[in-house]
């Protein structure tokens, strides 16, 4: 289930979320990049386990509470039946929830308890306590809201999600950056510490976001040809698409396309290695 956040919390988090256990139909997902931060804790199962890159049974463990940095690549999770709470963060919200900038993340999974020391496994306490499984969301929520430190200068925050937007609708970096009322250098150092990666890479995994919600089957049951989505996302041509979209999920688009996905961000992956053979 996933819900919209607190007003408290409106300009920090998009969304709050709480997964609950099921029956794990394989073994590893793809998990594929989209541009966001998030927070998660697992509230039941074992730890959360990503493979590592190169090695098709080396896993590294993340505990039961973690944060993710924004990311370019994908990276292949172990799945399991558990229960889990977690939020999707906003620009700005690293610094007021986590206490360093956006791109001191990027690329990474960081333990909660290495950000927050032992607040981090009480706070998971907390939610176990929690009755119902709204319970559980509103008390992730009041206890993110007690964390908040200090904001950056609204200013900034104000340019940078403005930013965000105009990069999502199209615009250049080079039009952005010359409107933003910063040098360009000032606006990739400040887009960067606060949404997590720099415009170009933020406009490239957009894009990529894009393609991926024009890939998805209509509601007539019908696919749009591919040709046609990396022209409707904004490629220069399929090859452009194809390597973009293989750089960022490990797949090719015909592969991903014929995967079982229930989510279009997760991708099922069967077998002992981390990555199919293509």
């Amino acid at each position: 289930m996933q819900q919209a956040p607190l007003p408290a919390l409106a300009g920090l988090v998009k969304s709050v979320w709480l997964g609950m256990p099921g029956e794990a139909s394989h073994p590893r997902e793809h998990m594929l990049p989209t541009g966001e931060m998030h927070v998660v804790f697992r509230l039941s199962g074992p730890a959360v386990r990503i493979f590592r890159d190169g090695h098709a049974d080396a896993t590294q463990s993340l505990g039961h509470a973690l944060a993710s940095g924004a990311r370019t690549r994908h990276y292949v999770k172990a799945v399991a039946s558990s229960e889990s709470a977690g939020v999707q963060l906003l620009p700005g919200a690293a610094q007021v929830l986590l206490g360093l900038p956006a791109d001191e993340l990027c690329e990474q999974h960081v333990r909660l308890d290495d950000l927050w020391g032992a607040s981090a496994g009480l706070m998971r306490e907390q939610l176990l306590e929690a009755s119902s499984p709204a319970q559980k969301m509103l008390r992730l929520q009041t206890l993110l809201l007690a964390r908040l430190q200090p904001a950056p200068a609204s200013s900034t925050l104000f340019m940078v999600k403005r930013a965000v937007a105009q990069l999502k609708a199209g615009i250049s970096v080079r039009q952005v950056a010359a409107h933003s009322g910063y040098s360009h250098r000032q606006f990739i150092r400040l887009f960067s510490e606060t949404v997590g990666l720099s415009p170009k890479l933020y406009s490239r995994v957009r894009r990529f976001q894009h393609a991926l919600e024009l890939m998805q089957r209509t509601g007539t049951g019908t696919w749009m040809e591919l040709a046609d989505v990396a022209m409707e996302a904004g490629y220069n041509d399929q090859p452009h698409f194809n390597r973009d979209f293989r750089e960022f999920s490990g797949l090719t688009p015909e592969l991903y396309r014929r995967a079982p996905v229930v989510s279009p961000n997760h991708v099922p992956v069967s077998g002992a290695r981390s990555s199919p053979k293509y």
